[in-house]
C-alpha cells in the first residue's frame, strides 16, 4: 500500500510499505480521511520525543473496516464505518490504574509512536474504534479526535454559565474550544495575530475578536491558550481577574519556558491547569459531532490526496489552511 513516511526528521516521502495485518483484537481500517495537526509538524521536525523513526504519521482519522483480527470483541464486521481514538495506554502503570491513561508511563498513540493513518490502510485496536452514524462523512469522522481533545480541555478548566473566557489562537483547536465553551454558556473573546482567522470566530459566535490580546483589559474569568507560544501563555495569564483560571492547552516545545508572577498566583489564587490529549472524551466528542453541535464547515478548509502529503504538511505549517486533511481513498463518503 501507499503511505506517507517520515524516515527521519526532515526527510518525508510518499511510497510503498507492506499492507498491515491485524493482530489479536485488531481491525484493519481503510482510511477515508486523516487530519494534520501541530503534533504532525513536530514529528516531521523531530520535536516530539516519543516518536521512533521511520514512522507513518496520522492520528486523526476515520475509515471503513476491511479486515477483522482474531478474538475481536464487540461484533465488528467488514464494512463498519469507524472513527478511531489513537490513544495506546498500557493499562498497568499507576496513572492508568488511577484512571488517567492519557498520562500513561508507557504512553503511545497510533500515528505518534506506532504507524498511523496517512496511509491507505492502518491496523488499530478494536477497543479504540467507535461506530460512526449514518450521514457523518469521513472528514467529519476524522475531526472527532481533535474535538475529543477539546472536550477533555473544557473538563479540565471548568465552565459556569455567563463566565468571560479569553481564547488565544483561532486555529482549529481554538475554534473548537470556542464552540464548546459557548455551548457551556461562556462568553468568549478570541485573539489571533492572523486577522484572516478572526472572521470565522465571529461567525461562530465570539462576543469579541482581536488581533492583539495585549490590548485587552484585565478581568477575564478564565483563559485558554491554544497556541503553545510562551508569550501568548503569559498574556493569557495577565488578563485574568483575581481568582481566575488558565488552561495551557496548546502544545509548546519541551524546552519552552514562561515567566509568571508567583506572587500573583498566590495572592490572587490563580489556578493553572494543563490538558493532555484524550481522556474518556472520544465517545462524547463523537456524539457532539453527530448532533451537529460542532460547525465543521467553518473548520475544514483543505483536502488533498495522499501523494500530496508534503504539501498538506506545509499548508499546516504556514498557517494558510485551517484544518488540513488528507484523503487516502481519493474522496469522502
Amino acid at each position: 500500500m501507499r503511505a506517507a513516511i517520515i524516515d527521519q526528521p526532515g526527510t518525508i516521502r510518499v511510497g510503498e510499505v507492506p499492507d498491515p495485518v491485524p493482530g489479536e483484537r485488531q481491525l484493519v481500517v481503510k482510511v477515508g480521511a486523516t487530519g494534520i495537526c501541530g503534533t504532525d509538524v513536530h514529528i516531521a521536525d523531530g520535536h516530539f520525543p516519543p516518536t521512533p523513526y521511520p514512522i507513518v504519521p496520522g492520528h486523526e482519522f476515520a475509515g471503513e473496516v476491511v479486515e477483522v483480527g482474531s478474538d475481536v470483541p464487540g461484533g465488528w464486521e467488514v464494512g463498519d464505518r469507524v472513527a478511531v481514538d489513537p490513544s495506546l495506554f498500557c493499562g498497568y502503570c499507576t496513572p492508568c490504574r488511577n484512571g488517567h491513561g492519557n498520562l500513561c508511563a508507557n504512553w503511545g498513540a497510533t500515528g505518534d509512536t506506532a504507524d498511523g493513518a496517512f496511509a491507505e490502510y492502518v491496523a488499530v485496536p478494536s477497543a479504540s474504534c467507535y461506530a460512526m452514524p449514518e450521514g457523518m462523512t469521513w472528514q467529519q469522522g476524522a475531526l472527532v479526535e481533535p474535538v475529543s481533545c477539546a472536550v477533555h480541555g473544557v473538563r479540565q478548566i471548568g465552565v459556569e454559565a455567563g463566565e468571560r473566557f479569553l481564547v488565544i489562537g483561532a486555529g482549529t483547536m481554538g475554534l473548537l474550544m470556542q464552540q464548546l465553551l459557548q455551548r457551556a454558556g461562556a462568553q468568549v473573546t478570541v485573539a489571533d495575530r492572523n486577522p484572516d482567522r478572526l472572521p470565522r470566530a465571529t461567525r461562530l459566535g465570539a462576543v469579541e475578536v482581536v488581533e492583539d490580546a495585549d490590548r485587552l483589559e484585565v478581568g477575564f474569568d478564565a483563559a485558554v491558550d491554544c497556541t503553545g507560544a510562551a508569550p501568548a501563555i503569559e498574556t493569557a495569564f495577565d488578563k485574568l481577574r483575581r481568582g481566575g483560571r488558565l488552561l495551557v492547552f496548546g502544545v509548546a516545545p519541551a524546552e519552552a519556558r514562561i515567566s509568571l508572577s508567583p506572587f500573583r498566583i498566590y495572592n490572587d489564587e490563580i489556578k493553572i491547569v494543563g490538558s493532555m490529549a484524550v481522556l474518556h472524551s472520544f465517545g462524547p466528542a463523537l456524539d457532539l459531532m453527530a448532533s451537529g453541535a460542532i460547525n465543521s464547515d467553518e473548520l475544514l478548509t483543505d483536502a488533498l490526496p495522499l501523494d500530496e502529503f508534503p504539501k498538506a504538511l506545509e499548508l499546516m505549517r504556514s498557517g494558510a489552511g485551517l484544518k488540513v486533511q488528507v484523503l487516502p481513498g481519493g474522496g469522502d463518503a
